[in-house]
C-alpha cells in the first residue's frame, strides 16, 4: 500500500475510546485500500497508552492532537463536563495546527471523517474548505432515539409505563432506551454530548453509520430521508468477513495486552459448542453483587450442564470476585483471563454462546461470526441493542434485572441454558447464521456497505 498513488487524503478522528477507535480504524483501512491516503488522529494521551500493532494492511499514518490532558486523559480532568469543554477548545486549535503541518508536508487534506461525539470537528472542516463526514459508531436505531431527544420528540424523564413509538424503530419500552435517557439525570454532561451529536449535522457532507443496510433497513431508510446517510459496516477485520484486505486479522489497537496463547490453547482442548464466553468489554464496571451472582451462575452450569466457561475479568474488576473463585474454577477446567483478543475467541468452534453487555462492536462481531448471545446490558446504548438482539434479530436472549438492578444467578443460568441447548437454540442458531451470511455479503465486493464505501471514495477523488 505504501507505493500506491493516493488521489485524496482523509483525516479520521475517533473519540478517544477503544470502542470508537476500532471501527473508525477499520473504516480507514477500507478507504485506504480503495485509494485514499488516511491519517488516523487520536489524543496524545491515548497514543501513549494504546498499543499499536501494525499489519500489512494498516500502513496508516498515526498523528495526535491534544485534549488538554496529555498525561491522564479524561481521568485527569475534574469532571466529564470540564474534559469535554477542554477537548473542544484545545482540540480545535491543535487540529488546525495538524492540518497546517500536513498541508505543508505535501499531503493536503481533502476530508475530515470525525466521530459523531465530536461535532466541533465539522467546524474545523468547513473553516478549512474540507469535506466533512460524520461517523456514527452506534446503531441506526440508537441514533434515531438520540435524534428524537434532540428534536424534543422524546422528552425525558419518561414515565415507566410509556411506550416509545417512532418512525424507523421497533416499539420500545422505557427500559429499552439508552441508559442516559431512561435514567435521565444520571450523567448530564454525557447526555448533552450524545444529544449534541446532531447540533450541526445538517451542514455535513456525509453521514456514515457502522451498521449494514440489511440489518437495520427500516431505521437506515428513515435516517436517509434526513441526511446523506450511508451504512458502511460491519467494521471488523476483513478476514472474518470478505477477506478483501490481505492479512487484516486484527484491529491493531489495544488498551490491554490480550492473553492470546493461553486462550487459544485452552479453547483448542474443548469440544465444539461447549464453552460459554463471558466479557463485558473495556469500560463496563459491574457491581460487586452482580459479579457474585454471575460467578455463582457460571460455577453452577459447569457442574449441572457440563459446560465450560472463559471469563474476561479486567484486573481492576478481579477484586470483586468471590474468595478463591479463580482457583476453584480452574480446578474444574475453566479459565479467567484479564483480557482476550475477542474476535479470535468468538471465531473458535468451542464457543457455544457469548454473555455480554452488548456493546455495538461486540454485537456486530457476534453477529458476523454467528455466535448466539446472552444479553446483560449495563449502560449507555446497550439496552437498545439487547432489545434488538432478542426481539428483532432473534439471535439471543436478554437476561432481565430485578428491582435492585441486578441479574440474579438463576436468571443468568436459565438464559445460558436456553441459548446453549434449550428448545430455542435451533431458532437462534438459524438466525445468527442468516445474519452472518448477510454481514459478509454487505462487506463483500458489490455488497451494500462496499458500494457505499466505494461511492464515498469515488466522490472524494472526483472532488
Amino acid at each position: 500500500m505504501e507505493n500506491k498513488p493516493y488521489k485524496a487524503h482523509c483525516i479520521v478522528l475517533p473519540h478517544p475510546a477503544q470502542g470508537h477507535i476500532n471501527p473508525m480504524f477499520q473504516f480507514s483501512k477500507r478507504i485506504q485500500n480503495k485509494g485514499v491516503r488516511v491519517t488516523l488522529v487520536t489524543t496524545k494521551f491515548v497514543s501513549k497508552t494504546i498499543k499499536h500493532k501494525p499489519s500489512s494492511t494498516s500502513s496508516i499514518v498515526l498523528e495526535t492532537i491534544s485534549d488538554g490532558y496529555d498525561e491522564g486523559g479524561i481521568d485527569q480532568a475534574e469532571s466529564v463536563e470540564v474534559y469535554l469543554e477542554s477537548f473542544k477548545k484545545v482540540g480545535t486549535k491543535t487540529l488546525c495546527d495538524l492540518l497546517d503541518k500536513l498541508n505543508d508536508n505535501g499531503f493536503p487534506v481533502s476530508c475530515i471523517v470525525y466521530d459523531a461525539f465530536m461535532p466541533w470537528c465539522l467546524e474545523v472542516a468547513k473553516k478549512n474548505g474540507l469535506v466533512g463526514a460524520v461517523f456514527f459508531t452506534q446503531s441506526c436505531a440508537v441514533d434515531i432515539i438520540y435524534y428524537n431527544v434532540y428534536k424534543g420528540l422524546i422528552k425525558p424523564p419518561l414515565d415507566r409505563e410509556t411506550q416509545v413509538l417512532a418512525p424507523g424503530l421497533t416499539p420500545l419500552e422505557v427500559e429499552d432506551l439508552p441508559s442516559f435517557v431512561h435514567h435521565f439525570g444520571s450523567d448530564p454532561a454525557v447526555f448533552d454530548m450524545l444529544v449534541d451529536q446532531f447540533s450541526n449535522i445538517d451542514e455535513v457532507d456525509w453521514v456514515l453509520c457502522n451498521t449494514f443496510y440489511e440489518l437495520e433497513q427500516e431505521a437506515a431508510d428513515w435516517l436517509a430521508k434526513l441526511w446523506p446517510l450511508r451504512t458502511i459496516g460491519p467494521t471488523i477485520p476483513s478476514m472474518y468477513l470478505d477477506k478483501q484486505l490481505q492479512d487484516d486479522k486484527d484491529y491493531g489497537f489495544y488498551i490491554y495486552k490480550p492473553n492470546n496463547e493461553a486462550c487459544k490453547n485452552w479453547l483448542n482442548g474443548k469440544p465444539k459448542g461447549s464453552v460459554v464466553y463471558v466479557s463485558f468489554g473495556s469500560l463496563a464496571t459491574l457491581a460487586t453483587e452482580q459479579i457474585e451472582e454471575l460467578s455463582w451462575a457460571l460455577k453452577s452450569i459447569t457442574i449441572s450442564n457440563n459446560y465450560y466457561f472463559l471469563w474476561v475479568v479486567r484486573e481492576s474488576e478481579q477484586t470483586k470476585l468471590p474468595r478463591n473463585f479463580i482457583q476453584e474454577i480452574s480446578e474444574k477446567g475453566n479459565l479467567v483471563v484479564k483480557w482476550s483478543a475477542q474476535l479470535d475467541v468468538l471465531a473458535c468452534e468451542a464457543i457455544g454462546c457469548f454473555v455480554t453487555h452488548c456493546g455495538w462492536n461486540s454485537t456486530l462481531e457476534a453477529l458476523s461470526l454467528g455466535v448466539p448471545m446472552v444479553a446483560m446490558p449495563q449502560w449507555t446504548d446497550r439496552s437498545t441493542n439487547a432489545k434488538y438482539i432478542m426481539d428483532v434479530w432473534k439471535m439471543g436472549i436478554r437476561a432481565h434485572v430485578d428491582e435492585k438492578g441486578i441479574v440474579r444467578e438463576d436468571a443468568i443460568r436459565d438464559c445460558i441454558q436456553k441459548v446453549m441447548d434449550g428448545e430455542r437454540r435451533e431458532c437462534i442458531k438459524e438466525n445468527v447464521e442468516k445474519w452472518k451470511k448477510l454481514a459478509k455479503a454487505a462487506a463483500n465486493g458489490g455488497g451494500s456497505s462496499d458500494r457505499n464505501i466505494t461511492e464515498f471514495v469515488d466522490n472524494l477523488i472526483q472532488s
